[in-house]
């Protein structure tokens, strides 16, 4: 999957850590990669605390200290996730476009354009049409070494699409829609046309516990954690991160 990938050995705070070498940022920057043109070989070869200056790009990230204590990752691995941000966008943000031809190319099998976008929007929390480099590392955070139940608050935000607070029925089809047209033709047996809206029902029934027509995070995530069924379904979201 295009999952960031880490190091096997384990860090002080006993999370894997990212190690810097080109396969590895790599493999992390191809999802955030920028359309902006490419700095010259000469300027991009920089020094880390010439990384940190920042004084080539319009958007500039918090301080490396305060993102140490929001995040997960280590001074060090935030220096590497930068400069691989860096060099891939010297604007220092990415735009929906670039991100969708990303994930076209993930997933040259189906169209996964639809979900692109509503993934990009789960990135985007300041919803100003950009994922900046605090976008970017709080996310992978968070899904790569959050907790059980911060993972489900990322993954409610990314099913409440209009951000209302709320997933409805119709919300959770077009999620759910879009990870299936992205899949295209990996899925095996293939998929029947109304096997989403068939799988939404199931779900939306055992979350809507109150039966109101509408799924709170409070119902959203006490219903996964107490379900294995739905726990081993939602991965399929996961998978396609």
């Amino acid at each position: 999957t295009p999952t960031p990938t880490t190091q096997e050995g384990v860090c002080q705070a006993g999370y894997p850590q990212i190690v810097d070498r080109p396969g590895v940022r790599a493999r992390i920057m191809r999802l955030f990669p920028c359309s902006a043109a490419k700095k010259s070989s000469s300027s991009s070869q920089n020094s880390v605390e010439d990384e940190l200056e920042l004084s080539t790009v319009r958007h500039r990230p918090e301080g490396l200290e305060q993102l140490e204590a929001q995040t997960r990752f280590s001074r060090k691995e935030l220096q590497i996730l930068y400069r691989g941000f860096k060099n891939e966008c010297p604007s220092g943000v990415v735009n929906e476009d670039t991100f969708k031809d990303i994930y076209a190319q993930f997933f040259p099998q189906g169209d996964a354009s639809t979900y692109a976008h509503f993934l990009f929007n789960a990135f985007d929390t300041d919803h100003n049409g950009s994922v900046s480099f605090e976008d970017f590392v709080m996310g992978l955070s968070i899904l790569l070494r959050g907790s059980i139940q911060e993972k489900l608050n990322w993954a409610f935000n990314l099913y409440d699409i209009n951000k209302d607070g709320y997933i409805t029925k119709e919300e959770m089809l077009d999620i759910m829609k879009a990870i299936y047209d992205m899949m295209g033709k990996c899925t095996y047996p293939a998929l029947r046309e109304e096997t989403p809206r068939q799988h939404v029902e199931i779900f939306f029934q055992k979350m809507d516990k109150n039966k109101d027509g509408v799924v709170t995070i409070d119902e959203f995530i006490d219903c996964c954690q107490n379900d294995e069924n739905i726990m081993r379904s939602m991965h399929l979201f996961e998978n396609v991160l």
